[in-house]
């Protein structure tokens, strides 16, 4: 089994530090995705899921209030802190983080290690 196919982090493990990244992007095909998952046209998923970025080029998820993170996707599940739209999730979330490892992994767990509590979570609050 080589490197590559082997992960070193566990999303279960984390309190999904991804789905705050400011601009989740989403791709036209994204879009169709959430359309057909909600039962939308793609104008209406477009405008109630996402929002323009880089002036409009571009569009990302749109966001809500998180007691965590200050900011996350309006997906995430605020209790379980798993996505709610798994299945329909866009690309960018299916890809990430695109290696083996984890960087906010990493430092969580080593953070949970310093205080010696498995459930520590840093506060991250933005915005």
């Amino acid at each position: 089994m080589s490197e590559r196919s082997v992960k070193f982090y566990s999303c279960a493990n984390c309190p999904a530090y991804c789905c705050t990244y400011d601009q989740i992007e989403t791709t036209a095909a994204d879009i169709r995705r959430l359309a057909r998952h909600f039962g939308l046209s793609e104008e209406q998923a477009r405008r109630r899921f996402t929002k323009p970025v880089e002036g409009g080029a571009r569009r990302a998820l749109r966001h809500r209030r998180d007691e965590i993170f200050g900011s996350a996707c309006r997906f995430l599940d605020p209790e379980r802190r798993r996505c709610t739209i798994y299945a329909a999730r866009p690309r960018i979330c299916r890809v990430y983080p695109g290696t083996p490892r984890c960087g906010f992994y990493d430092f969580l767990m080593s953070e949970r290690r310093s205080q010696d509590d498995p459930e520590y979570v840093p506060s991250f609050r933005r915005g």
